[in-house]
């Protein structure tokens, strides 16, 4: 049995992005034919879109968790992975996308509005992406980055143009009912109508829709009975139709008594900001146009009930209209009072003309900070956290398995200035540096050792890097300038000595003449034989 749900928590994942192939291209007569891998396609999108035939979250409640398709890794001969497909989710107009804490994220209203819920992964680079002069064949690829994931709440409001409200039983489908071609259940008793039911009334040239919302009573705004579930349902109304029952058989209620009770819970209903007038603001329920429908005045009680209560509305400045939906009297009168309030509401809407702006080349911003360190104490030892979105990113796109790709983010880190801005900030080596945020961190024992750039790999093979062997005796940066230093000075010293050598005269004769001296001895030999 079909049911009508309009909220529903919807817990969405993109797809991830595929990885980086490593591969090296083989051919007959052709060695040393240099890297081939492919890139990694794109992790696939999760996006709501409205569409016409839906008109419910019906399917989102039986199927909450959605994930959007993953791209597939690179292939060699330079072959990229196919992107992962999009996952669109058809949601009916009206849809309002909210956070877990209650904020808007998107309003789609008209046909073919979108929202992105979830992005897709970036693909990792292959290894021919990332070669370079100094890396002429990289033993490793990039890899693909998980998709984003998040939880939204997905509320429908629908989109009517008039509201009709009242107690339960008061006639609100009915008169639906005898105005469109919508067929709402209708039993005489009450709580009949469980969910919203929508109609399209035409009054002359005038065509709009119109709506009851089931189950007002006290206390609906604060979560009494079903009202409170579905007074969203009028937020997005032009003006509100009061339906009064006439000839209700309860004793303790007549049609003024109903009208109060209804508009103090309209409002004390806030509305929140999916529904602004043109210039904005929020229209509260309570200031909304108003007709009242004094209904069942076929019944000779409520025709008496009707003549009673009219001059005090009237004196309210409310328009009244006695009305029967069982026997459609004063109903074409009702239909062009709402018709009247609808085009008034749709002539305030003021459509703004499309503003074309001249896209600006500016010069790029390189001040800009890319990432900032944290200084945080760990077991009462320093730990130095770096936060940006690159370092974050590429953290998430190393193969901590491979010791050249760790080589080529330490590459990447100092490039950046990790390294500069962590002895600046008083980092010494050995310190622990953690990379992203409590979810998702990597720590490292800081080495500023490993700043060196490729141009030692030359003795390494693939998937090797020479920086990472023999940690535990690998020089630190004060040592190799020490060693830089001794053999400058032994350099120094050995041109000092040969300088003695020379001027004390052990040097007696110069190459030139000891080499012109062979050569004529060489002669005089030849020419004696």
């Amino acid at each position: 049995m079909a049911a009508f749900v309009d909220r529903v928590t919807l817990h969405v994942t993109a797809g991830n992005g595929g990885h980086g192939c490593v591969s090296i291209k083989r051919e007959k007569f052709k060695p040393l034919g240099g890297p081939d891998g492919g890139n990694g396609g794109k992790g696939g999108d999760i996006i709501l879109r409205v569409d016409p035939q839906v008109t419910t979250l019906l399917d989102f409640h039986h199927l909450p968790h959605r994930k959007a398709g993953n791209g597939e890794p690179g292939k060699g001969g330079l072959h990229p992975g196919k992107h992962g497909e999009d996952l669109i989710l058809g949601v009916p107009a009206g849809t309002v996308v909210k956070s877990k804490d209650g904020d808007i994220l998107g309003d789609l209203i008209n046909v073919g509005d979108e929202y992105i819920a979830a992005i897709g992964g970036m693909g990792g680079l292959g290894n021919a992406a990332i070669s370079s002069d100094k890396r002429k064949a990289p033993g490793f690829a990039l890899l693909g980055i998980p998709g984003t994931s998040q939880d939204i709440v997905l509320e429908l409001k629908s989109m009517a143009d008039i509201a009709l409200v009242g107690y339960p039983s008061a006639g609100k489908s009915s008169l639906i009912a005898a105005v469109s071609a919508a067929r709402p259940k209708i039993a005489d008793y009450p709580f009949t109508t469980l969910v919203p039911n929508l109609g399209v009334v035409q009054a002359g040239e005038t065509r709009f829709t119109v709506a009851d919302v089931p189950g007002l009573i006290p206390g609906a705004s604060e979560g009494k009975g079903l009202g409170h579930e579905f007074l969203r349902h009028v937020e997005r109304c032009a003006a509100i139709v009061h339906v009064l029952d006439c000839a209700s058989l309860e004793s303790d209620r007549d049609p003024i008594t109903d009208l109060d009770i209804i508009e103090a819970e309209l409002a004390n209903y806030e509305a929140d900001s999916t529904f602004a007038g043109t210039d904005g603001t929020i229209v509260p329920l309570i200031d909304r146009p108003k007709l009242i429908a004094l209904n069942k005045v076929d019944m000779p009680d409520g025709a008496e009930m009707a003549e009673f209560v009219r001059p005090e509305l009237e004196k309210r400045g409310y328009r009244v209209f006695e009305i029967s939906a069982l026997s459609r009297n004063g109903l074409r009168e009702l239909s062009f009072a709402m018709a009247e309030l609808v085009e008034q509401a749709r002539a305030e809407q003021v459509v703004e003309a499309p503003v074309v702006e001249v896209p600006v080349i500016r010069p790029r911003f390189s001040n800009k900070e890319e990432f900032y360190i944290r200084r945080e104490e760990q077991n009462l030892e320093p730990l130095w956290r770096v936060i940006g979105e690159k370092p974050e990113r590429w953290i998430m796109q190393t193969d901590f398995r491979n010791d050249e790709a760790v080589g080529y983010l330490a590459d990447r880190l100092a490039k950046l200035g990790v390294e500069n801005k962590l002895f600046k900030a008083g980092a010494k080596p050995g310190d622990a540096v953690v990379i992203g945020s409590e979810q998702d961190s990597v720590v490292f024992d800081w080495e500023p050792t490993m700043a060196a750039g490729a141009e030692l790999l030359g003795g390494s093979r693939r998937g090797e890097d020479v920086r990472l062997e023999d940690r535990g005796n690998r020089k630190t940066r004060e040592e190799k300038r020490a060693e830089h230093e001794d053999r400058k000075a032994a350099k120094a010293a050995a041109r000092q000595e040969l300088e003695a050598e020379r001027k004390a005269g052990i040097w007696t004769e110069s190459v030139n003449a000891k080499n012109a001296k062979n050569a004529a001895g060489k002669k005089a030999a030849q020419e004696e034989e």
